[in-house]
C-alpha cells in the first residue's frame, strides 16, 4: 500500500491551556503565549513508528508535505518522506485542503493528523474517493474518524494493508469552538468520509447526553463529598454529567473546561489550565472526577486535556474516580472506556477494570483500554 500523511502542526494547541480547541490564529496566539507546545507532528510520528513495526520499514511509502506538515513526522518514525506538497509558513487550513488533494489519487489510505476541524479540510479536499483514518491530536474531535489513540491508528493502517478489512461511512462533525468558549455546545454534521471498520481501534462520534437521573447524580455527589471530605479539593472534569454533579453540591460551574471545588463546595478555580491544575493539586488533596464521553466512552484525553498526566501522577489513582450514570453506561453498548493522555506508561496504568461510580454507595466494575 502506498500512505499518505497531513499534519496539521497546530491541531491540539489548545488543549492544555483551556481554550477548548486551537481553531485560528488569535487562538494559536494565545495558546503559544500561555505556554502551549504543538504535540501533533510527535503524535503522528507515534501512529506511523506503530505501523513500522507491524509492517516493516522495506513495505511502507508515505507520500506528505514538507516539513511539519508530515515529512518531520515520516523521518521521526524512521521512514524516507515522498514529498509532493510545499506548505505555505505560517501552514493554513487551505494548506491542508491543497496537500490533501495533491495526494489523494496517488494513495491507497490517506491519514491525516489533527482534530475536528483537520477532518473537515479533508472531506472538502477528497469527499469519498479515498478511505482516509485520523490520528487523533485535537482537542475533543467529535468525528468518528480518528483512531482512539496513535498506535491504534497505526495499528488499523496496518490491519488494511494486511488485507480484508472493511470501510464503512464515518461521520464529520462540525463544531462551533466560539460556542463552546461561551458554555455553548453546537455540533451539526458536515458530511462523511470513508474509514477502516475497525471496532475499539477507531473511535465512534460523540452522543448527545440523555436525560441525567436526577437521584442518581445526588447520590454521586454525596458520595463525592463523603471522599474529599471538608478540606479536600474535587476537580470535576467537563460534561454535562459533572456540572449536574457540581449543581447538587450546590456550585455552579462551566459545562466545558475543567472545574475545582473546594471542600465546602465553593469554585476555587472554574476552566482552569494545566499548569494552573497541577499547582493546586500539589498544594492541597484532591480527588479527580471524570464522566466518559457519550458514544465515544473517552475518559481522558478529549476535551479535558487539563488533566494532564502529571496532574494524574501528583494525584494518584487511589484518588482518581470515574462517574457515570447507569444509563450512560449502557449507551455504550459493551464497549470499553478508553484513555488517551499522551503518556503511553500512564495508559498502560489505567487499563484493567475501573470501579464506576454509578450512585450513592453503587458502582459497575468496567474495562478500559
Amino acid at each position: 500500500m502506498r500512505f499518505g500523511l497531513v499534519v496539521n502542526p497546530v491541531a491540539g494547541l489548545g488543549g492544555r491551556v483551556g481554550l477548548k480547541g486551537s481553531d485560528g490564529a488569535a487562538v494559536q496566539e494565545k495558546a503559544r503565549a500561555l505556554g502551549a507546545t504543538p504535540r501533533a507532528s510527535e503524535r503522528a510520528a507515534l501512529a506511523l513508528s506503530e505501523l513500522r513495526s507491524r509492517l516493516g520499514g522495506d513495505e511502507i511509502t508515505v507520500l506528505t508535505a514538507a516539513g511539519a506538515m508530515g515529512a518531520d513526522a515520516v523521518a521521526a518514525a524512521g521512514l524516507v518522506p515522498d514529498v509532493r506538497y510545499e506548505p505555505g509558513d505560517p501552514t493554513t487550513p487551505a494548506d491542508t485542503v491543497r496537500a490533501a488533494t495533491v495526494l489523494a489519487p496517488q494513495v491507497d489510505l490517506l491519514l491525516f493528523a489533527g482534530g475536528d476541524g483537520t477532518a473537515r479540510d479533508v472531506l472538502d479536499a477528497v469527499g469519498r474517493t479515498v478511505p482516509v483514518l485520523g490520528v487523533p491530536t485535537g482537542v475533543k474531535m467529535h468525528s468518528a474518524v480518528f483512531g482512539a489513540t496513535p498506535r491504534a491508528a497505526g495499528e488499523a493502517a496496518a490491519l488494511m494493508a494486511a488485507g480484508g478489512v472493511r470501510l464503512r461511512e464515518a461521520e464529520v462533525m462540525d463544531l462551533d469552538e466560539d460556542a463552546v468558549r461561551t458554555g455553548r455546545v453546537s455540533a451539526r454534521l458536515y458530511g462523511h468520509l470513508r474509514v477502516p471498520d475497525i471496532p475499539v481501534r477507531v473511535q465512534q462520534r460523540k452522543m448527545g447526553s440523555s436525560i441525567t437521573d436526577p437521584s442518581a447524580v445526588s447520590g454521586i455527589a454525596a458520595e463525592l463529598a463523603a471522599r474529599t471530605g471538608p478540606s479536600g479539593l474535587l476537580v470535576l472534569g467537563p460534561g454535562g454529567t459533572t456540572r449536574a454533579i457540581a449543581a447538587a453540591l450546590g456550585a455552579d460551574v462551566p459545562v466545558m473546561g475543567v472545574n475545582v471545588l473546594t471542600g465546602d463546595r465553593r469554585v476555587a478555580a472554574a476552566d482552569v489550565s494545566a499548569t494552573e491544575l497541577e499547582a493546586l493539586v500539589r498544594a492541597s488533596p484532591a480527588w479527580i472526577a471524570v464522566t466518559p464521553i457519550g458514544g465515544q466512552g473517552f475518559l481522558l484525553g478529549r476535551g479535558n486535556q487539563q488533566i494532564s498526566p502529571a496532574v494524574l501522577r501528583a494525584v494518584g489513582p487511589d484518588r482518581f474516580v470515574v462517574v457515570a450514570t447507569e444509563a450512560k453506561l449502557a449507551s455504550l453498548g459493551g464497549r470499553p472506556l478508553l484513555v488517551d493522555t499522551g503518556d503511553e506508561d500512564l495508559d498502560h496504568e489505567l487499563r484493567g477494570y475501573l470501579p464506576v461510580l454509578t450512585g450513592h454507595g453503587r458502582f459497575a466494575m468496567y474495562p478500559v483500554r
